[in-house]
C-alpha cells in the first residue's frame, strides 16, 4: 500500500539531537530553536518568530495577543481545521464562519465584509493546501474596520502572495500574526511542532512573556533584566531543543524538499489534466498565490463519486483520504452557528479527496496511482 503521508528524514535530524542532548541544554530557547528562528525571521520576512509545541499553540498564542474576550467575534473558514476556531473559543469568542470560494477552498474574500459586526475583532485566514488566500483584500478590510488579520498557515510554509503592485511577500508575514504547523504531515516537519510569527511589532514584547510562561526569563536570559517573574497570563508553549534539532535538520534541506515535492505535485497535475473525466476537478491556483506543494486534492462532482474513488484506489493499492468536515456544522458548534448555508465548505467536506504526496513517492507511483483511475 503506498501511504498517503511518509514523513521524510534527512539523515541529520538524530545527529543534531545528539548534539543537543551532548550540549547539556535541552529545554526550550537554546541553540538550535535560535537558529530555526532566525531563518525564517532571515528568509520569509517575518518581524519575530518563535518556535511552539504546535500550531494550536501558535494560534492560542495569537488568540491572547489579539486580546480575544467574551462575546468578541471572529470571522473563521468554516472549511478548516478544529485549531482554527478553538483557539479563539477557549478565549471567549463567537465565531461567525466563512464560506469557501466555490472554486477554491480559502475563505471567500468577497462576503468577509458582511460578516463584520461592531464586535468583530479579527478574521482568521487559512492558506488551504499552502495556497494563499485574498490577502491584498483580506487587510484592506481590516484597516478599513480597524481589524487584526490572523494566517493559520499551518501547510504553507515557503508559499508566497503576490499584490498587484508586484510585491511578493512569504505567507504568514502579511498578517498582523501568523502560525505555521511542523507536524509530521507537512513539507517540513518536527514529529509535532509549530511557530508563531508576529510581523506588527507592538505584539513581539509581550509575544516572548506569553511564550515563556507569562514571565520575562527570555529578557531575564539576554541580560535585559537582572531577575525575571510573572508579568503576564501565558503558558509553555516553547518546544525542547530536541524538536528544535530535529527542525533544524529539515530547514537545510528545505530546497531540496521542496523542489520534490513541487516535481510530484505537477506531475499529477500533468497526467490527470489530460483525462476529459479529471481536468475540471484539479486544484485552482489563483493568480496572486504560489504552490508550495503542500497537497495535491481533487474535487468530484458527489460524495459517491468520492467515495468510488476513494474505494478504487485502495483496491490498487494506494491510501487517499478525505479532509476536514465544515466546522459550522460541528456537534460542538452546529447549535451555536447562526444558521446560513455554506455550500462551498459543504461542497468540499464530500466531494474533496487527497492523493499520496511526500518526498519518497516517486513519478512511476504517480502514473500508475493515475491510470488506476481509469
Amino acid at each position: 500500500m503506498i501511504p498517503f503521508n511518509k514523513p521524510y528524514l534527512t539523515g541529520k535530524e538524530t545527529d543534531y539531537i545528539k548534539q543537543a542532548v551532548q550540549s547539556g541544554k535541552i529545554s526550550g530557547n537554546g541553540m538550535f530553536t535560535k537558529k530555526c528562528q532566525d531563518f525564517f525571521e532571515q528568509e520569509y520576512g517575518f518581524k519575530k518568530a518563535l518556535l511552539t509545541t504546535s500550531c494550536t499553540d501558535a494560534l492560542e498564542m495569537c488568540a491572547i495577543l489579539a486580546n480575544i474576550k467574551e462575546g468578541d467575534e471572529v470571522i473563521v473558514p468554516s472549511f478548516t481545521f478544529v485549531s482554527s476556531a478553538i483557539a479563539f473559543v477557549r478565549q471567549g469568542a463567537k465565531i461567525v464562519f466563512a464560506d469557501s470560494y466555490s472554486n477554491n477552498p480559502n475563505i471567500d474574500a468577497d462576503i468577509v465584509e458582511s460578516l463584520i459586526t461592531n464586535k468583530t475583532k479579527a478574521i482568521v485566514v487559512v492558506h488551504y493546501a499552502g495556497v494563499a488566500c485574498n490577502m491584498e483584500k483580506i487587510m484592506q478590510i481590516a484597516s478599513q474596520y480597524n481589524l487584526l488579520v490572523i494566517e493559520d498557515a499551518a501547510q504553507a510554509i515557503d508559499s508566497y502572495f503576490t499584490f498587484s503592485n508586484g510585491e511578493k511577500k512569504a505567507l504568514g508575514s502579511i498578517g498582523h500574526l501568523g502560525a505555521f504547523s511542523f507536524h509530521e504531515t507537512k513539507n517540513i516537519i518536527s514529529g509535532e511542532g509549530g511557530m508563531l510569527t508576529i510581523n506588527d511589532e507592538r505584539f513581539i514584547h509581550r509575544a516572548e512573556i506569553i511564550w515563556e510562561k507569562g514571565t520575562n526569563r527570555a529578557e531575564f536570559f539576554r541580560g535585559e533584566v537582572n531577575k525575571y517573574g510573572w508579568v503576564d497570563t501565558g503558558s509553555s508553549f516553547l518546544p525542547s531543543e530536541v524538536i528544535a534539532a530535529f527542525l533544524w535538520a529539515q530547514i537545510e534541506n528545505l530546497d531540496a524538499i521542496q523542489a520534490k515535492r513541487k516535481q510530484l505535485w505537477n506531475t499529477y497535475y500533468k497526467l490527470l489534466a489530460t483525462q476529459e473525466k479529471y481536468k475540471n476537478a484539479l486544484p485552482n491556483i489563483p493568480e496572486y498565490a504560489s504552490n508550495n506543494a503542500h497537497m495535491f486534492y481533487l474535487v468530484l462532482p458527489s460524495v459517491e463519486e468520492r467515495t468510488q474513488v476513494i474505494e478504487k484506489l485502495k483496491n490498487e493499492g494506494f491510501h487517499a483520504v478525505f479532509h476536514y468536515i465544515s466546522l459550522h456544522s460541528s456537534p460542538y458548534y452546529i447549535g451555536k452557528h447562526d444558521g446560513r448555508e455554506l455550500e462551498n465548505a459543504d461542497k468540499f467536506t464530500q466531494c474533496l479527496v487527497r492523493l499520496p504526496l511526500f518526498y519518497e513517492l516517486n513519478e512511476t507511483d504517480i502514473e500508475r496511482l493515475v491510470l488506476s483511475l481509469g
